[in-house]
């Protein structure tokens, strides 16, 4: 990312109302130069409505967008310097892969030596030269999709706008895209701003993530912070796969002397930091599959055992998801392929608590 004192793309106040249904409730963000940022949500969350406020696709009710230092609130798409590359391919299907990425430039009335040098730069970075003259009708999905994105690139922009580019296509190409867009990215470090309600899209791309709901911007800042500090009860279900563990639990004690009461058992939190000197009587205490140990010994770190119960194991290749009954709550565990459990078995789990989180019952905020 390029240090910058101007933003490249900043959003002031930004709201967006529907009558009386606000989907955007003013919402401030500076997007630095070069930043590869990731709006991410359910659907619904204005993501994509926040998106289309900066490409100029909507017309926000209030506030302001500016792109390098320049209001383009009431600019025209075209005149705002972005590339946008959309869910859908949007291709012509009458032209072949080169007059697709040409189209754009040669209704712009630009040269033809320019022309021919954009498109051969673009075909080039996203490997489409065997492709040039193919039509879409004899293109994958994925290669659709490379020829979409090229012809964001041969605009030449500052920044480029993705909403949803690889939704329609299947796992092992959208692992194959989620590649290419981040080593174009590499290669060009232009600013960019992705859409999208994949989380597994949003931890490998992103430089910082924007955890979207109602409206609303929930927490922003880089993907393992996050993932591993997420700022209320909301964010953490949200990230990971499976999603953290939220048990009930009861706080005993205050400051550094604070336990957590978890059924019938106890959780010294002196690795938990740091401890708030106050807190709520009725906490959720979340704790992701990879933080829980089955059947370890004592370690520095790990909380004293829970009893539980094996419910359900699903392999996963590399590794195994347990799923647990553990004092009349349900959770997951994940563990390595070569421990094996069977349904009904009784064990023992221990926790980091080091890595785990606490969250206000009420309020969901981390504590």
């Amino acid at each position: 990312m390029k240090e910058n004192s101007t933003p490249s793309v900043s959003v002031r106040g930004l709201a967006l109302s529907y009558g009386a249904v606000q989907v955007l409730k003013s919402l401030d963000l500076d997007i630095a130069d070069g930043e590869f940022l990731v709006l991410l949500g359910p659907s619904g969350c204005g993501k994509s409505t926040l998106l289309n406020c900066i490409a100029g696709l909507l017309e926000p009710s209030h506030g302001s967008v500016f792109i390098k230092g320049k209001n383009v609130t009431w600019e025209e798409p075209k005149d705002r310097g972005i590339g946008m590359v959309f869910q859908s391919y949007a291709l012509y299907p009458q032209m072949t892969v080169e007059r697709n990425l040409s189209f754009g430039l040669r209704v712009a009335g630009m040269g033809k030596d320019e022309i021919a040098k954009r498109v051969q730069r673009a075909s080039e970075i996203l490997q489409l030269e065997p492709l040039m003259a193919r039509k879409p009708t004899a293109l994958s999905g994925g290669q659709r999709q490379r020829v979409a994105i090229g012809r964001a690139l041969v605009r030449d922009v500052d920044v480029f706008l993705f909403d949803e580019p690889l939704s329609n296509l299947d796992a092992k190409l959208r692992a194959e895209l989620r590649v290419e867009i981040k080593r174009l990215h590499q290669r060009l470090g232009n600013t960019m701003i992705y859409v999208t309600h994949d989380q597994i899209e949003a931890m490998t791309l992103a430089d910082r993530i924007a955890v979207m709901k109602g409206g609303s911007i929930q927490q922003l800042d880089d993907p393992m912070t996050i993932y591993n500090k997420p700022r209320n009860r909301y964010v953490a279900g949200f990230i990971g796969s499976p999603s953290m563990n939220f048990l009930k639990s009861e706080i005993e004690g205050a400051g550094a002397k604070a336990v957590l009461k978890l059924g019938s058992g106890k959780v010294n939190l002196k690795e938990y930091s740091p401890i708030s000197p106050l807190l709520p009587n009725q906490v959720e205490f979340g704790v992701r599959p990879e933080h829980i140990r089955i059947n370890a010994g004592a370690e520095d770190g790990l909380s004293t055992p829970f009893p539980a119960v094996v419910d359900i194991v699903e392999p996963m290749g590399s590794d195994s998801l347990v799923w647990l009954n553990c004092e009349g709550q349900t959770l997951s565990a994940r563990v390595e392929s070569s421990q094996h459990y069977k349904p009904g078995e009784k064990v023992n789990l221990r926790f980091r608590v080091g890595l785990a989180s606490l969250f206000d019952a009420e309020s969901g905020d981390r504590l």
